[in-house]
């Protein structure tokens, strides 16, 4: 965005968008969430030896359809530099335009070549930021928002309550009953009918603050509470697991299924969260789901982007029998311009569900024009 804000925690301000193209002229696309300046020099630079290659030459005159081989040869190949974070960022926005380019060849969507569907239908939430530079206009605007939501048709809706911790709003840190007070308004504003999740942002150091907190939710009928402490803080997260009354949920930010192994494993968590650019594409997203089924646990993957990340998250969810939900940000609720111009033909959602792809592929397409319109030089 040409007037984005640097201190707003949303990061549907930017993308990096990628386009894998094959020698008989199929376009695959894919994006990930993390800084798309460094994930472009990152896919971009020369190798220099054998455990530290470039994304781009691992790629060039490989057949494209061989997705998990080739997931495998970028992250054995790029792992010196590579093994988590910015690395296992950019190998996840390349292998969702290989999963594209893969359902275009076959003429098949890609949960069919996932395995086929566990659902009939995939459940959105509807993903709410507010804006507000007071602690009141805060709670307000996501009451505004939260309603019309409901009025858009959706079933179930994330409140970002982030008015404590290192990433709240605007710098506001509130007392910790001022979560609850918000909570209770958000509940009352929509009734009982609609499922309802929070996401703190990392609101509290210790498990037992946040424990605290979470108890004084529990008559809010709360889905799940998202990232309620640091995402390192394995021990204290399984603590909070192993006491909440309410689903804890995390994972927004780790990459591969080795972290979520721990993270499931040793933080306990009840929901996994992850975003399927960042965790290392459709086939790492894919193996982690997978992990979290044989260990009983559900899946919810993170999404804060586009409708190429929604498409993405939707053909996991149609494929995976322990993922309820899918993150969905609503175009009509963001200030993001990026959000509402960027893809076309999008998924779309009627009476609170989407109905499973039928195009091949991602099913979706890029408006060019805002391509250019935001393309950053």
């Amino acid at each position: 965005m040409p007037d984005y804000d640097s201190q707003a925690c949303s990061s549907a301000q930017d993308d990096i968008v990628v386009k894998v193209h094959t020698d008989e002229g199929i376009v695959g696309i894919g994006e990930t969430d993390t800084n798309p300046w460094a994930t472009k020099a990152y896919i971009e630079s020369p190798g220099t030896h054998i455990m530290a290659l470039g994304l781009r030459e691992l790629l060039l005159g490989q057949d494209p359809l061989q997705t998990e081989a080739l997931w495998d040869r970028m992250y054995t190949s790029t792992a010196m530099p590579g093994r988590r974070g910015l690395g296992i960022c950019a190998i996840g926005a390349l292998d969702m335009a290989l999963w594209d380019i893969k359902g275009k060849a076959l003429q098949k969507p890609i949960w069919e070549l996932l395995g086929g569907a566990r659902h009939t239908s995939i459940r959105p939430y509807a993903s709410l930021l507010p804006n507000g530079n007071t602690l009141e206009d805060y709670a307000s605007n996501l009451q505004e928002k939260l309603v019309q939501a409901k009025k858009f048709g959706f079933t179930a809706a994330k409140l970002e309550v982030c008015v404590n911790g290192p990433y709240s709003h605007g710098g506001l840190q509130e007392d910790n009953s001022e979560v609850t007070k918000i909570v209770a308004s958000c509940r009352e504003a929509v009734g009982p009918n609609m499922t309802l999740m929070v996401d703190v942002a990392y609101a509290w150091n210790d498990w037992r603050t946040a424990l605290q907190v979470i108890e004084t939710l529990e008559p809010y009928d709360i889905f799940f509470i998202e990232t309620p402490v640091a995402t390192d803080d394995l021990d204290g997260c399984a603590k909070l697991a192993q006491r909440s009354p309410i689903r804890i949920a995390a994972g927004e930010w780790l990459q591969t299924r080795f972290e979520f192994q721990d993270l499931i494993d040793r933080g306990n968590v009840d929901v996994a969260q992850p975003d399927i650019g960042r965790v290392g594409g459709i086939t790492e997203a894919r193996r982690v789901i997978e992990y979290a089924n044989l260990r009983g646990r559900i899946i919810v993957p993170h999404c804060w982007k586009t409708g190429i990340g929604i498409a993405a998250s939707a053909h996991l969810a149609a494929a995976s029998s322990n993922c309820p939900f899918i993150e969905y940000l609503p175009g009509e609720l963001s200030e993001s311009a990026i959000r509402k111009e960027l893809v076309k033909g999008e998924l779309e959602m009627v009476r609170g569900e989407i109905a499973l792809p039928q195009k091949p592929g991602l099913g979706i397409d890029l408006e060019e024009a805002a391509i250019q319109k935001y393309r950053v030089k």
